[in-house]
Formats: structure tokens, C-alpha cells, sequence
């Protein structure tokens, strides 16, 4: 018989494990906690959704839809496509569920994204997003507010080389001039520009000013800034902006050349990107969309959003770590390995093991193999366990606990009464 061929995960995905994943999960609690302090609630929409919405929201000309969706047609003929983005998928729920009749709508999401492109790190085929949509606010100040979430979020985790860059991309009545100016200069230079540029110069030429690719920079660099060519009112809402990040105490810097890859930006546009990331160094983008909710058969409603990238914010955290030596993200030890040692202790560790998960916030660890203690100990490091409940036959027979604080290397001995009274003085000691 031959032996069966390891299945491995899809080229571009990733499998999150222990003790990683404890990282994700304090991460996202964080994320929560920020979005419900502000005001938002979360939404949850399905992982697929009609092409349509995607071809209609985020647009055709785009490399979204052009070439970087996953795409298929299931059993009833319909065309699906997992979720690339999450924007257009929210407002589908918002108009679907009639959540605008109730007012303006803050949302907050946390989940995944699929993009067909190259793998490398921190862009995956499936990544992962946290980001917030504020539906029914023309307001300035709702941009500032958007900004101010995802600026309290990266320095609440300790992020530093941080730099949000701001920029305003006017609206349907200004931005066709700077689309025309955009064409006639790079049109005139258009041998020199990368294939990928050639190809939007006519479709959708502001996404050329977003090319990392170094034969587009120097053509990028003299190209006419969007400022100029901003109507009264998308001048007035930039400045208002910054007005209000300034009162909120949120820096930023003015980048005239800062464009998103999706077509249904207006007005302010940002973004805060990493020095620790190199030449892909976005980690939050995003920026107010005001006529996408009617795109998609909604009533004009104006909206403001931005996505986070998971996977990229935990490279920036682990980074800072490599260099500091320390753990923001709350990945020090915590918890309790319970070491019976042997049948004996294994069995009267059962009823405490129970009392303990039923009483501690934390986690109650617990191996069940014979192993001896040095064993012991290099599963509770592996688990990051602060505490050690050492049980054998010589504290059996003495009627005591070892608990050793596996931090500091300290150590006390614990009466063995009941379970209830042990996981009370536990729960009192390890809070």
C-alpha cells in the first residue's frame, strides 16, 4: 500500500496556530474594544457575494475585478465571487437590511479578503482586515473621526514609524479635469512608462500615481498635482479635515500624489504606512466614498471608511519586538499548567483542574502524558504559563501544592484541601 500524499494549504494561504494565534485573538479583542468605544457595531456579511457587486462597486477597470478576483459560477449558474473587499459588501447589507432608514450607521468588521496576485509576505491570497464604515455624514469631522480610530488603534499598540498621509481626489465635479491632465502628461511620455501604467493610462490613469514600479516614478514625480485642479468645495472639506484631525491631535502629512486602487473615492483619501514594511508599506488605507451607496441602488448617502490589514500590523509589532525585546501585544505569560505527576496525582488533579476552569479568566493548562518535570516545565514555556501547579505522590502524601510563579522563579507551597478552596486561593494569587 502506498502511502497517502500529504495535502498541503493553497498556495498563498496561511494556517494561524498556537501560540500565534493567541496573538490574533488579543489583537482582534483590542480592535473590538476600540470600534464599540467609538460608537461602532460590528458586521459580519458572507465570504461570497454576487460578482455583480464587485464589477458595479468597487469597478471594472480596476486590478480588483480585472484581475485579482476569485470568480466562479456555482450549480445554479450564478457568477460569485469571494469577498475582495469588504466596503461594497457592507453597504449590499445596508441596503439590503434597510439599516439607513434608522439613521446614520457606524460599522466595524473583522475577517477575510481573497485577492489573486503574487504571494509575499504580508499579502496573502487570503488576508485579513479590520475596518469601519460611517454611513450618513457629509461632515468633515467624520473623516477626522475615521482617521482618529485608526490612529488610536496603532498607538495603543505601541506602533511607531508610523506616517499618515492625506490627500483629497476631489469629486465627479472636479476630478475629470485632473483625469484629462493626468492623460496629457503621461500620454506624451507613454514608451517610458511599465506595462501595467501603459494599460491604465486610459482606463483609469490616477491609478498610475499608486506605481511602485521605478521606470513610472520619475514621470510620476512631474506629474500635475490634484490640489490644483480642486473645485471650491472639495478644497474647503480638505481643509476642514485637517482642521479637525489638528483639534483631535492626529498628525499627518499632505501627499498631492496619494490615489486609492478603488474607483469609488471621493474627496479625502489616506493612508498610514510603516518604515519597517520597505516598498509595500501600506497597513491602513482608506477615505470617503460618497456615491457608492447609490451606485448600488441606495439614496445619495455620504460615507467614510478605511481597512486594516492584520497580517501587516502583526509584522510591524513583530519587528518593533526584534529590536525591543518586549511584547505589545499582551503575549507575556499567563495562566496556570497544572503537572500531576503520575496516575495518583493525576487523578486528584482532575476535580481541581475542573474548579479552576470553572473560577480563572485565564487558562488552566494540563498534560496528561507521564513526563517527567523538566518536561513539564518546557510545555507550560511552550504554552506561556505563568504559574505551575506541581502535584506528585511526595505532596500527595504531605497534603500540599507547589505553585511556582514561573517568571520571577519564586515558589510556595499551597495547602491540598478541597478543589473549591485551592481554586478560590489560586484565583485570589494568579488575578
Amino acid at each position: 500500500m502506498t502511502k497517502a500524499q500529504k495535502i498541503a494549504a493553497p498556495r498563498g494561504t496561511e494556517d494561524i496556530l498556537p501560540p500565534h494565534s493567541a496573538r490574533w485573538s488579543a489583537l482582534e479583542e483590542r480592535m473590538r474594544a476600540l470600534a464599540t468605544r467609538f460608537g461602532y457595531g460590528e458586521i459580519r456579511t458572507p465570504t461570497f457575494e454576487s460578482t455583480d457587486l464587485f464589477v458595479r462597486g468597487v469597478g471594472e477597470a480596476t486590478d480588483i475585478v480585472q484581475k485579482e478576483m476569485y470568480t466562479f459560477t456555482d450549480r445554479g449558474g450564478r457568477s460569485l465571487t469571494l469577498r475582495p473587499e469588504w466596503t461594497a459588501p457592507v453597504v449590499r447589507a445596508v441596503l439590503e437590511h434597510n439599516l439607513l432608514a434608522h439613521g446614520p450607521q457606524r460599522l466595524f468588521y473583522i475577517g477575510s479578503i481573497f485577492r489573486y496576485e503574487r504571494p509575499q509576505k504580508g499579502r496573502l491570497r487570503e488576508a485579513h482586515q479590520f475596518g469601519v464604515e460611517c454611513f450618513g455624514y457629509a461632515q468633515p469631522e467624520a473623516d477626522a473621526e475615521v482617521i482618529a480610530l485608526a490612529d488610536a488603534l496603532l498607538r495603543e499598540m505601541g506602533v511607531r514609524d508610523v506616517t499618515l498621509r492625506l490627500n483629497s481626489v476631489g469629486d465627479a465635479r472636479c476630478r475629470p479635469r485632473y483625469r484629462e491632465a493626468l492623460i496629457a502628461h503621461f500620454r506624451t511620455n507613454a514608451a517610458r512608462l511599465s506595462d501595467d501604467s501603459r494599460r491604465r493610462l486610459e482606463v483609469n490613469p490616477l491609478r498610475i500615481l499608486d506605481s511602485k514600479d521605478p521606470a513610472d516614478r520619475a514621470l510620476i514625480a512631474s506629474a500635475p498635482r490634484q490640489d490644483a485642479f480642486l473645485c471650491e468645495s472639495c478644497r474647503a472639506h480638505v481643509t476642514q479635515v485637517r482642521a479637525a484631525l489638528e483639534a483631535s491631535g492626529v498628525a499627518y502629512e499632505l501627499d498631492p500624489l496619494l490615489v486609492r486602487g478603488i474607483d469609488y473615492y471621493t474627496r479625502t483619501v489616506f493612508e498610514f504606512t510603516a518604515g519597517s514594511l520597505g516598498a509595500q508599506n501600506a497597513v491602513c488605507g482608506g477615505g470617503r466614498y460618497d456615491d457608492l451607496v447609490a451606485q448600488l441602488g441606495g439614496p445619495p448617502t455620504p460615507a467614510v471608511g478605511f481597512a486594516l490589514g492584520i497580517e501587516r500590523l502583526l509584522m510591524v509589532l513583530e519587528a518593533q519586538e526584534s529590536v525591543n525585546a518586549h511584547a505589545p501585544l499582551g503575549a507575556g505569560r499567563r495562566g496556570i499548567q497544572v503537572i500531576p505527576l503520575g496516575e495518583r496525582a493525576r487523578s486528584a488533579a482532575l476535580p481541581l483542574v475542573a474548579e479552576l476552569r470553572r473560577r480563572l479568566h485565564a487558562p488552566v493548562f494540563v498534560d496528561y502524558a507521564d513526563r517527567k518535570l523538566l518536561a513539564h516545565f518546557k510545555l507550560a514555556d511552550r504554552n506561556r504559563a505563568r504559574h505551575a501547579l506541581i502535584l506528585g505522590d511526595d505532596e500527595l502524601e504531605a497534603g500540599e501544592l507547589v505553585l511556582r510563579d514561573l517568571e520571577d522563579r519564586t515558589e510556595r507551597r499551597l495547602p491540598l484541601d478541597s478543589g473549591k478552596d485551592v481554586a478560590a486561593m489560586l484565583a485570589e494569587i494568579t488575578a
